[in-house]
């Protein structure tokens, strides 16, 4: 089956509105049709408001970094789904690395906010990965059907194919190593089997799976051109306007 790729740039706790409104300026005319690959950039909650009418009419989508499961609450701090919904944010990223790594992400929190995201018409991107340890030890498939096990409890069969899963293995997350593009197939390849195991062949089919660990416009085709990986989810390339639209040209191909 054909899937269409999806790049996701990452930015994690970089740029101020003013630095989020020129990025976008400088890219929403240039990305490919949704036609080809699906452009998405996730932003820092202080600057989603201004980007989402910035991108508005293009063919680029926002995503958010991180949701709460609740829709409203004493939960200081936090954003929920539904006020998510109401901006126009049209993606969220849910248990990335960092998020586990330093805020006490868990499996569960993680299935509770992927229900909650598409519960208000959110598409999730979660994501799941194996420390070097883990890797090392030969726990890493243990390790990964678990964490999409978890994170798929509770979707209907007829919402599973929106979802997006992001295989970042933690010994790769900023550290300028990268999985060769033999190894991060062998895990999504593992990933999408995990998925057949629940939803079946079919379903599982129409699941994207993005590859993120240093991925660069060196190496997106790299990736791209292996069967199970369909797209990627970029943190320091996606900065630069240039990169990010050379990664989108990688992926075109």
């Amino acid at each position: 089956m054909s899937r269409k790729p999806i790049i996701a740039g990452n930015w994690k706790m970089n740029k101020t509105v003013k630095e989020a409104h020129e990025f976008v300026e400088a890219v929403k005319d240039k990305v490919p049709s949704p036609d080809i690959v699906d452009s998405v950039v996730a932003a820092p909650f202080v600057a989603l408001d201004r980007i989402v009418a910035d991108a508005k009419g293009s063919n680029l989508k926002i995503a958010a970094e991180n949701v709460h499961f609740e829709e409203s609450g004493a939960y200081t701090g936090e954003v929920s789904p539904v006020m998510l919904q109401d901006l126009g944010v049209d993606y969220v990223i849910i248990g990335h690395s960092e998020r586990r790594a330093y805020f006490a992400e868990t499996d569960d929190t993680v299935n509770k906010k992927v229900l909650a995201a598409l519960a208000h018409h959110l598409l999730p991107i979660f994501c799941v990965g194996e420390s070097l340890d883990e890797r090392e030890g030969g726990r890493w498939q243990a390790v990964i059907k678990n964490q999409v096990t978890k994170a798929f409890a509770g979707v209907p069969a007829d919402q599973a194919p929106s979802v997006v899963v992001a295989y970042e293995p933690i010994w790769a997350i900023g550290t300028g190593k990268s999985a060769t593009a033999e190894i991060a197939e062998e895990v999504c390849h593992f990933i999408r089997e995990t998925i057949a195991g629940l939803y079946g062949k079919d379903a599982a089919e129409k699941v994207r799976i993005q590859y993120g660990g240093s991925v660069k416009p060196a190496n997106i085709k790299d990736f791209l051109a292996q069967a199970d990986i369909d797209g990627g989810l970029v943190g320091g390339a996606s900065l630069q306007p240039e990169s990010f639209l050379a990664l989108l040209d990688g992926a075109k191909a």
